[in-house]
């Protein structure tokens, strides 16, 4: 029975520790890491602040998780370039798709990362050359390799993953400023669709093999 007490005690904390962060992310989307109080988060959380520091003892531990959070979601995306395997125009494919997913159903989680990286990423730099780059690198390897394979057209990965990058999050970072040129609230799944076409079509693009021309002298 003691080991059932402490497992649902656990899982109470799980469930609260998610609650404060899902609040927390859209304070500091909105008003950036100095702009947050503990206040705000707690108030907006149900919480007193006491009680929220009781699980988060201070603001840059709570920032770290929302950080740690979003980065989490990001790397696992990322992974999935590393099946070298593959057919490359797939695995692009459906990273694209998974980038503008993530900026369709978590805007806030994306603008608070981008806002810390806009800001020279002061508190999560760390963070970003430990786990981001050598990810990266695994997955430059991948595309050297498909290259050498003849599969993809040479291309710089490096900068081609920027691209897509930018591209896929400013779906959420850039969000209002795109719903006003296309004059309405918010963005909508169709517009997300829309993008999701023209992104891919567009890395394909990059990646195409020219195709060779045919032998012989013609009539």
């Amino acid at each position: 029975m003691p080991t059932v007490k402490i497992n649902r005690r656990l899982l109470n904390r799980d469930k609260l520790e998610a609650e404060i962060t899902a609040e927390a992310v859209r304070v500091f989307a909105e008003c950036g890491y100095e702009g947050t109080s503990i206040a705000t988060v707690a108030d907006n959380a149900g919480l007193s602040k006491q009680n929220l520091m009781y699980y988060f003892p201070t603001k840059q531990a709570l920032y770290q998780r929302v950080l740690d959070e979003v980065l989490d979601d990001w790397l696992a995306r990322m992974e999935s370039l590393a099946a070298a395997g593959q057919d490359p125009r797939e695995v692009l494919r459906a990273y694209v798709q998974a980038k503008l997913k993530f900026s369709r159903e978590n805007p806030w989680a994306s603008r608070v990362y981008a806002m810390e990286v806009i800001s020279g990423a002061p508190l999560y730099g760390g963070q970003i050359q430990t786990r981001v780059v050598p990810l990266v690198r695994k997955d430059i390897e991948v595309f050297e390799q498909w290259i050498s394979e003849g599969k993809i057209a040479p291309v710089n990965a490096t900068h081609l993953l920027f691209a897509i990058w930018a591209m896929t999050q400013s779906y959420a970072d850039f969000s209002a400023q795109m719903a006003l040129v296309l004059n309405r609230k918010q963005l909508t799944k169709k517009d997300f669709d829309d993008a999701e076409k023209v992104i891919v079509d567009m890395v394909l693009a990059a990646i195409s093999v020219p195709q060779q021309p045919s032998g012989g002298d013609g009539p």
